[in-house]
């Protein structure tokens, strides 16, 4: 099947869009670079706006049926590349020879308003210095599967858009308002204007019970080996830890998100 898009054909590695591709790992410039057929296609209807399609030879049936699909695509522009040069622009170890070069999400910053869904049962998922982007991409995958209103970022967690956060996340970082907050004080000023209830995940909390939520409510989860600081536990109205009957000391960052997310999400 002929593509019925046009495209740009590079197989010289010193070109210097290779160049351009292979500097995007590290330098995104508003840019994220999305690999896989997944991952590409979770955009796509997520409405990203498609800078460039890079793909191999044997997607370029693919790739015609997404031009077809999308119309957003109309406006991308396609570059077809040989499997040596992709292997080269890949982040990952098995590329699937498909890729695109998206804007940004949008990301909110220290904003007075919050993203809300009109139940007035948000839940807002909380994270300080957060670092591993495993676990940062699955919480967002989490607080999509649980329907939060925003994911908020305080100072110190990874970039959320980083490859590996793209992955851990399965694109749910195109469905979710993800928002990066700079000032703690004015974020607990606007939970408490409003009437957020403000949960810390503490080893010194009391034991979580879901009759005792009360929505809409923010969770705290901290750093990985530190925990949150005393300061951000300090100004949430409740400490909470899991019950664990076994012989863990503590669930990981990640997996504690997601326990609380379940727990918090059967009290909308």
């Amino acid at each position: 099947m002929k593509p019925d898009f046009g495209y740009l054909s590079v197989s010289g590695k010193d070109n210097p869009l290779v160049k351009e591709l292979v500097r995007l790992h590290k330098d995104r410039n508003n840019c994220v670079y999305i690999e896989g057929t997944r991952l590409c296609r979770d955009a796509l209807e997520s409405g990203a706006e498609v800078v460039k399609v890079v793909f191999t030879e044997d997607n370029k049936e693919l790739v015609s049926s997404w031009y077809g699909l999308f119309e957003c695509l109309k406006s991308s522009e396609f570059v077809l590349v040989t499997d040596i040069i992709f292997r080269k622009v890949s982040s990952t170890v098995n590329p699937q020879g498909v890729a695109m070069v998206v804007k940004e999400p949008e990301i909110y910053s220290t904003a007075s308003t919050l993203p809300q869904d009109g139940s007035g049962k948000d839940i807002y998922l909380v994270t300080e210095a957060v670092q591993d982007p495993g676990n940062l991409g699955t919480m967002i995958r989490t607080a999509d599967a649980f329907a939060f209103s925003a994911v908020i970022l305080l100072p110190g967690t990874c970039d959320p858009f980083s490859d590996k956060v793209l992955r851990a996340s399965m694109g749910s970082v195109w469905h979710i308002p993800i928002i990066k907050w700079e000032d703690k004080d004015t974020l607990f000023e606007c939970f408490k204007a409003n009437k957020v209830t403000t949960y810390a995940m503490h080893l010194k909390g009391s034991e979580l019970k879901d009759n005792e939520i009360e929505l809409p409510a923010a969770y705290f989860i901290g750093n990985e080996g530190n925990g949150l600081t005393d300061d951000t536990s300090g100004k949430c109205d409740r400490l909470l830890k899991i019950p664990m009957s076994g012989k863990a000391e503590s669930l990981n960052a990640a997996a504690a998100a997601s326990v609380m997310g379940y727990v918090f999400a059967k009290n909308k």
